[in-house]
């Protein structure tokens, strides 16, 4: 593609940080791996603006939204009624809507000229990634819109009520009220693409769009960090083995199921068990650990950087990851790519990507079963080594063929042409 050939794209980002964790990095690397195949201007948030000038490598125009006077405001009362940070992800989108509602309202009026003076080939909304936040600028410009990667739309699983409780995830149940919202409808008939993560978020939206709807996962990683080049083989020789744990200690990842699985298994005893993270869950499981006298075989790292999980997982052999409501799972593609076997329950996200014999897909089922099974799939990776490790290398195959930025942004560019040249987008399904 010729620099005349290339789509001018505004990007409207709102999260987008790269030292944030989660989705503000995410959309961070999505905007910058797209700047590389587009003529990209980026509209992002004020509170980004820092981060980002000191990264110095977006590689494309950046304007800056300032919409403090409606965000601050709502960041403090979505604190204060969530109790902190790290649980209640449902009031927090609920408290998001107005702030991101004025952030594209202001958007649209600075570009408005160039809007109109087809100064863009095409509007491309990457964040928020939820389905529930409506556009305000979809429908209202002659450009193709492009909305997403989108995910979300996964049930909690019956099993785990009281986790969800533990997450304070009360008001779960007005999700689908979002449909009612101003701007929800026009949102998605006003899109031209919709691009959207995994079978639990397609089904959730409007199917008499289906032929606008591209699967589209929003995870993705570097290969400059997760990568397997010098990492210890995995499951090889007569050794120790490593098991690792790596996300934030809350109730729906259940770290516990790891902990429980690892310190009651006599076959696991002469090996490790790293846990990677931080979280309300660590002081409990800390507790079984001492319970068990299982200190010296079960290693609580801590928070660390993402250059240390990478570094980590090329130094273990298998990921374990009992997580039951996990949307979109970038840290079992990371440790795809870092060449682990990854040992997942098989609900969301971590269920798709393990799919194909690239992971141990363990079924979803009450707390007591998913510590037996997982027990299991452990054991097993010590008495079928050489099968595990052909999984592994099916996974990283898979991982580098379809998850790094590069690649995403790739297929991101030929929606681009697609829309341009009037063309539908069957066929443009990377992921399945």
């Amino acid at each position: 593609m010729t620099t005349t050939d290339r789509p001018r794209v505004l990007v409207l980002a709102e999260s987008c940080n790269p030292e944030w964790p989660s989705l503000p990095v995410v959309g961070y690397k999505y905007a910058r791996a797209l700047a590389r195949v587009a003529d990209v201007t980026l509209a992002t948030h004020i509170r980004n603006r820092e981060n980002i000038e000191a990264a110095g490598d977006m590689g494309c125009p950046v304007v800056y939204i300032d919409n403090e006077w409606i965000a601050a405001r709502m960041y403090r009362l979505a604190r204060l009624l969530r109790g902190g940070s790290e649980v209640a992800w449902s009031t927090n989108q609920i408290m998001a809507y107005p702030p991101y509602i004025a952030f594209e309202w202001q958007a649209l009026r600075r570009f408005r000229a160039e809007l109109d003076a087809g100064s863009f080939d095409i509007v491309h909304r990457i964040t928020p990634m939820s389905p529930t936040q409506p556009s305000y600028i979809a429908g209202r410009i002659r450009q193709p819109f492009v909305l997403g990667p989108l995910n979300g739309n996964l049930d909690w699983p019956a099993a785990f009520r009281g986790e969800q409780k533990r997450e304070r995830e009360r008001l779960r149940g007005l999700r689908d009220l979002y449909r009612f919202l101003p701007f929800a409808r026009s949102t998605f008939s006003g899109s031209a693409a919709i691009l959207a993560a995994f079978p639990h978020t397609i089904a959730d939206l409007p199917q008499r769009l289906s032929d606008r709807i591209v699967n589209f996962p929003e995870i993705g990683f570097d290969p400059e960090m997760f990568h397997s080049r010098g990492r210890r083989p995995v499951l090889a020789g007569d050794g120790q083995r490593h098991f690792l744990f790596a996300g934030r200690l809350v109730p729906y990842k259940v770290p516990e199921v790891a902990v429980r699985a690892f310190i009651g298994s006599e076959r696991l005893k002469p090996h490790v068990l790293h846990v990677v993270g931080d979280g309300p869950e660590r002081p409990r499981l800390e507790a079984m650990v001492a319970e068990a006298g299982a200190g010296d075989r079960v290693i609580f790292e801590g928070r660390r950087s993402q250059a240390e999980v990478a570094e980590a997982m090329r130094q273990s052999d298998v990921f374990v990851f009992p997580s039951i409501r996990e949307l979109g799972a970038g840290v079992v593609i990371e440790a795809m790519a870092s060449g682990m076997v990854c040992l997942v329950t098989d609900y969301g996200a971590p269920g798709h990507l393990a799919a194909g014999g690239r992971g141990a897909r363990i079924a979803l089922q009450p707390l007591e079963g998913l510590v037996r099974d997982y027990r299991a799939a452990m054991e097993a990776c010590l008495e079928a080594p050489e099968a595990h490790a052909e999984m592994a290398r099916r996974a990283e195959a898979y991982a580098v063929a379809h998850y790094t930025w590069a690649a995403k942004a790739g297929h991101t560019a030929e929606i681009y042409a697609a829309l341009r040249a009037g063309r539908g987008l069957e066929g443009l399904h990377p992921y399945g």
